[in-house]
């Protein structure tokens, strides 16, 4: 198939961080170099005239010619803004197949790590340019923006770059992989750009009453931070300047001014002196991030109300899950109030009024920010999400068997018809478009076979009967099966108390009369010997720690199949690492040292990519790949547990991916994933609904067999925390 390589330079008074549909709005092209497979890079200087050649003209209008750029999603949305539509179809990405390899995105970067060779003072030059003509001037300048006729020596550099990416791009694409950028990844993807040009409604409206809310509330804020300092402190959003006056006011020392660190004091302290309760308070509520994401709402919609382009395919390293942009709908926080006080705030910040009902206000707008999602007129939102997949995924890869027949259970139901109905059978019927009448218990769910998961994690883990578990013990259930599936210990249950709002004492002193005294015993022993090391216990007091570190062992006694799992693949890894080309199995998983790769195949056949992996001398595995902290291609540490969580999150991302396909055949218009839910748009109408919607989704890939899959959802006008 003949390629265009193609690359274009513009102009627009927007700027590209509010995104690439609104950047769009007025775009000019200034350039456009490109090539055909492996010819000559020719640039077209088209803001001053120069016309298309036939040889690119021909090439752009031929439904056969493939069109090749490096984040095609700008260059095809260029062409599509000034006129020329391509279909989606004809688009292949080299910056989408470094991500889908475990690879970062930038070319630079890319370019880097591949030793592809590049000239750094012209490409720092280019990168001048580019600021120089692409983009207005600063504002304190005469000049509106620069070009040819007003800086022509730079011009003439600059046309002299413009062909540099499209050689460094050829150059990236062959040396990377192409394993998971072909046939149905290379569907799901181009899936993925319609669902990107496709975006989400926003409501303006209330996105921009949102902010002057919050904006109002921060004046407050500061007033009366300036009152409980005496003026030392402007605004509880100084962190310096409050933890100092903290400590010389109070004589406490405050380790950090995070969310979790305050309310952690706020628990503990239950003396505090009232003006620094009330300073922390408000602290807590200045530091709401939830403003910016309006802003971001509000600058990037195009003029039809719609926010594009806010997912990135295979964003996510290692995984491929989808990564967000923009205003980021994977990292959204998670609402504090109810629901209907959350409809009540929407209501109250259209008016203007939000601060004369509500005593937080930065509290509802973090609260109320999913509302900004919205549909059309005779449209609703379809909503469904698949129930606990990672849970019941690492089950199946493990194969826990005693976990995955408990997840049957439960997702067996009492029908009003007196007979139980399995979760295939209640999904088949709701893809007929005849769900089964199910009996409801008092609180409006299901009537079903098997106990709460989170019970029985209790049960099995302390040798109970999961008819006896109640309160504090399924919420010491559920913390247990949300921390420890990947190899987590103590450390795991301090994030997962800062996620979840987990206060670790009260959960230890729930939990401790129920521990056996063996358990206990190995738990104080392993304290001892990290006290020893001077290596702590995390800042928890000793009883946590210790329990903490029993619930550890307990759940490990209680899952040895998915215990097993980890040393099984930290181990299979290195062996692989060290014996290349040999394939090694861990039940259905495959790993296998290819060249400069760790690839680890999924049962849907697509790999997880870990490039340039090591085994030291101490027996330690690891690879290249960004760190999530400094933001830098570095060599990453791994181990059993985190294999574990990379393949099991890869493997729920396939399942949601399998079934998109599907979704949108049935009419379900998909505008937005986040994690493992997807929400669509469809016809306001019976027969789309949550509970088919749910079942497309719970649909077993051929890959799949004996994973009980489950969804459930709802619909709505306005997006929501189910």
């Amino acid at each position: 198939m003949t390629r265009l390589w193609i690359d274009f330079e513009t102009f627009s008074d927007v700027p590209i961080n509010c995104g690439t549909h609104a950047y769009m709005q007025g775009v000019e092209i200034l350039l456009a170099a490109w090539a055909i497979d492996d010819g000559p890079v020719s640039v077209v200087d088209e803001v001053n005239g120069e016309s298309r050649p036939r040889d690119l003209v021909d090439a752009l209008a031929d439904p056969l010619v493939q069109l090749a750029a490096h984040n095609s999603h700008f260059d095809r949305n260029v062409l599509r803004y000034t006129g020329q539509q391509t279909s989606i179809w004809r688009w292949y990405d080299t910056m989408v197949k470094a991500l889908a390899h475990g690879m970062p995105g930038a070319l630079g970067t890319l370019c880097d790590i591949l030793a592809v060779p590049t000239d750094k003072a012209k490409d720092k030059a280019g990168k001048q340019l580019i600021q120089l003509f692409c983009k207005p001037l600063a504002a304190n300048r005469k000049l509106r923006r620069a070009t040819r006729d007003t800086h022509p020596e730079d011009w003439a550099r600059f046309k002299e770059y413009a062909g540099l990416d499209i050689e460094a791009m050829r150059v990236v694409d062959a040396k990377l992989p192409s394993w998971n950028y072909t046939g149905t990844e290379l569907a799901l993807w181009h899936l993925d750009q319609t669902i990107n040009d496709r975006g989400v409604l926003v409501d303006v409206e209330l996105a921009q009453a949102a902010i002057r809310a919050a904006e109002l509330a921060k004046i407050d804020l500061a007033e009366r931070t300036q009152v409980l300092t005496d003026g030392e402190v402007q605004a509880a959003t100084q962190r310096d300047r409050l933890l100092a006056h903290i400590l010389t006011q109070y004589g406490i020392e405050v380790p950090d001014l995070q969310n979790s660190t305050l309310e952690d004091i706020l628990k503990r302290e239950t003396d505090l002196p009232r003006m620094l309760v009330e300073l922390l308070g408000i602290r807590l509520q200045a530091s709401k991030t939830s403003i910016s994401k309006y802003k971001t709402l509000v600058k990037g919609v195009s003029p039809d109300g719609r926010l594009r382009g806010t997912l990135q395919f295979d964003g996510a390293a290692r995984t491929g899950r989808w990564a967000g942009r923009l205003f980021q709908p994977q990292n959204l926080p998670r609402p504090s109030l109810h629901q209907p006080a959350i409809e009540l705030g929407i209501d109250t910040l259209k008016a203007d009024c939000a601060d004369l009902v509500f005593p937080n206000v930065m509290e509802l707008t973090s609260s109320a920010i999913r509302g900004c999602i919205i549909v059309p007129p005779k449209r609703k939102l379809v909503v469904a999400d698949l129930s606990n997949i990672e849970g019941r995924v690492i089950a199946w890869l493990a194969g826990e068997e005693w976990k995955l027949q408990a997840f049957r259970e439960f997702d067996t139901c009492l029908g009003v018809d007196g007979q139980w109905h399995d979760g295939v059978a209640l999904r088949d019927a709701a893809l007929t478009g005849q769900p089964i009448a199910l009996e409801r218990n008092k609180k409006g769910a299901p009537v079903r076979r098997g106990p709460d998961l989170y019970k029985l994690a209790y049960a099995k883990a302390f040798a109970v009967k999961h008819e006896t578990v109640e309160g504090n013990q399924r919420q010491i259930g559920k913390v247990m099966e949300l921390m420890l599936g990947y190899e987590g210990g103590v450390g795991a249950f301090l994030t997962g108390a800062a996620t979840y709002g987990i206060d670790l004492d009260a959960m230890a002193v729930a939990a401790l009369p129920s521990i056996p005294a063996d358990v206990m015993g190995e738990a104080e022993r392993y304290l001892t010997s990290r006290t020893r090391r001077r290596d702590g216990s995390f800042g928890l007091t000793p009883q946590t720690f210790m329990v903490c570190d029993a619930l550890k062992r307990l759940w490990r006694r209680a899952h040895p199949a998915v215990s097993a799992f980890w040393p099984a693949l930290a181990q299979a890894a290195m062996m692989a690492v060290i014996n290349a080309g040999v394939t090694q199995h861990v039940r259905d998983i495959r790993l296998q040292r290819a060249g400069a790769w760790l690839r680890v195949q999924l049962p849907s056949g697509r790999l997880l990519c870990y490039p340039l992996p090591e085994v030291d001398d101490t027996g330690k595995l690891s690879y290249m790949g960004i760190n999530q902290y400094s933001r830098k291609w570095a060599r990453l540490k791994t181990y059993g547990g985190k294999l574990s969580e990379n393949i099991t999150q890869a493997a729920a991302r396939d399942v949601l991916a399998t079934s998109m396909p599907a979704v949108e055949a049935a009419g379900y218009g998909i505008v937005l994933t986040v994690h493992d839910e997807i929400l669509t748009e469809a016809p306001d109408s019976p027969e789309f609904n949550p509970s088919h919607l749910a079942a497309l989704m719970a649909t077993n890939p051929p890959w799949a067999d004996g994973l009980p899959l489950s969804a459930a959802g709802f619909e709505a006008y306005r997006y929501r925390k189910d």
